[in-house]
């Protein structure tokens, strides 16, 4: 959405001569377009406060600052404060729905789907990419489009009471919980307490606000009995409201019947089940019936790094690399387990964030890659170690079961013992990097149709 400098300063309390035209917002110089209005936000590693010169000379319009510089600037005491105030006013000038989705994992994708689903009825804006944060959520609500009917917000948390801050600047009045795991454990004392951060977009509801929860998830499930409007469930139980029947599970994807209606994906797992129900959910909430929406479920496709599938030289690749948790791990276990193949390669990176529960919940994943018959586990960094001597406890062989340091390293490796026939998972945190292992191994020579990680 598009505003003038002027606005702005109003909305901040502050005067300013020019009234130049705002077409963008960045908080990062290496992408700033000319017009954008620069936030200059302090980090652990970088002071925005330095880039202000910079962005001016490279065309911004303005810049927000605390500290008084050359040039365009208004300052304010936190510019992040004032980049969270000025999205908060442009929701309520803007005036669309805004759906909320969080949960422990399948937030991105779940986001992408129900804008995708939503859009065959309407205009949608969304969040880009996964802008989910308390800086990352005010800038996808200052770059919705001005004709969105509606938005779709992803919100990420690390610590109790963040949900709650992004709610108050999108008021959403459809929240949307796809699960409740082990991620982000670090800043909790139990799972429990993980409940009641991601439970806090619910709470955060208006009375007339719509609660859609995962029926399959005790956790999520029990939201509804502290939710004071109307609720909406997902899932494969009985219970669910909208409930996915005949499913079936191919190298091709799944198949399921809603109410009657047969949906085809190619995505694969039960966990892209889930998350198509959540967009199918929020559809009809909006009046879209399940028939309004075979075509965009079948030609739906993984986001990227979340579940690509591609060939490598005879070699199938599931590229889920952008993050992880031990319930986010054991479902593409499942994938893997049920994708057919000569053999079914694990390579899974350390899981970040897990805090005093790190090693035992290692533990459990390489538990689980053993009992569910996988070929070979690679593990990539720190706290994968417990994965793979878990892994070697529970009957995985020894030579079957790797331990790397180094993500290029484990690529190097794959390279090495990978045949035609197989397949190979790839998957950890972010901060573990590794599709480096991936890249690696595909430097052996790509297949023309082979996308890049």
């Amino acid at each position: 959405m598009e505003f003038r400098l002027q606005e702005i300063a109003q909305v901040l309390g502050l005067t300013v001569q020019s009234n130049a035209a705002i077409t963008g917002w960045s908080v990062d110089t290496r992408t700033l377009a000319p017009g954008d209005l620069f936030f200059a936000l302090r980090g652990p590693n970088h002071d925005g406060n330095a880039y202000v010169e910079q962005a001016l000379q490279k065309g911004a319009a303005a810049a927000i600052a605390n500290q008084a510089q050359a040039g365009p600037v208004l300052v304010v005491p936190d510019s992040l404060a004032a980049l969270q105030q000025i999205a908060a006013w442009s929701r309520r000038q803007w005036g669309g729905e805004v759906v909320g989705v969080t949960g422990s994992a399948g937030k991105t994708s779940t986001k992408d789907m129900i804008a995708r689903m939503l859009g065959v009825a309407m205009p949608v804006g969304k969040t880009i990419g996964n802008l989910n944060n308390h800086v990352g959520l005010p800038l996808s609500i200052l770059r919705l489009p001005r004709e969105a009917r509606v938005a779709v917000l992803e919100m990420a948390m690390n610590h109790s009471g963040e949900i709650r801050t992004l709610c108050a600047i999108a008021r959403p009045r459809i929240g949307v919980v796809t699960n409740v795991g082990y991620a982000h454990m670090e800043a909790f004392d139990s799972i429990e307490g993980v409940a009641a951060a991601k439970r806090e977009l619910i709470e955060s509801l208006p009375p007339d606000g719509i609660a859609v929860l995962n029926a399959d998830d005790p956790l999520v499930s029990r939201f509804r009995e502290t939710h004071r409007g109307r609720t909406v469930t997902f899932g494969l139980s009985e219970t669910a409201d909208v409930r996915a029947e005949q499913v079936e599970h191919s190298a091709l994807g799944v198949r399921f019947r809603v109410g009657g209606v047969q949906f085809e994906s190619p995505l694969a797992g039960r966990h892209s089940v889930l998350n198509l129900l959540a967009g199918i959910a929020v559809a009809g909430i909006f009046g879209i019936r399940p028939g309004q929406l075979t075509d965009v479920v079948r030609e739906m496709s993984p986001s990227s790094m979340r579940g690509e599938r591609f060939q490598h030289n005879g070699i199938l690749i599931l590229n889920d690399c952008y993050n992880s948790n031990p319930d986010a791990a054991r479902a593409m276990i499942d994938v893997l387990r049920d994708t057919p193949a000569q053999r079914r390669i694990a390579v899974l990176g350390e899981m970040l964030e897990l805090g005093r529960w790190a090693g035992s919940l290692h533990r459990e994943v390489g538990d689980y890659v053993a009992r569910s018959g996988i070929d070979v586990l690679v593990g990539i960094r720190g706290e994968a170690c417990h994965l793979v001597d878990a892994a070697r406890e529970a009957g995985q062989a020894v030579d079957a079961a790797f331990f790397f340091s180094d993500a290029a390293q484990a690529g190097d490796h794959l390279r090495k013992i990978a045949k035609p026939g197989d397949v190979i998972l790839f998957k950890g945190s972010r901060g573990t990097h590794v599709e480096r292992a991936l890249e690696r191994f595909l430097a052996t020579g790509t297949d023309e149709s082979v996308p890049k990680p």
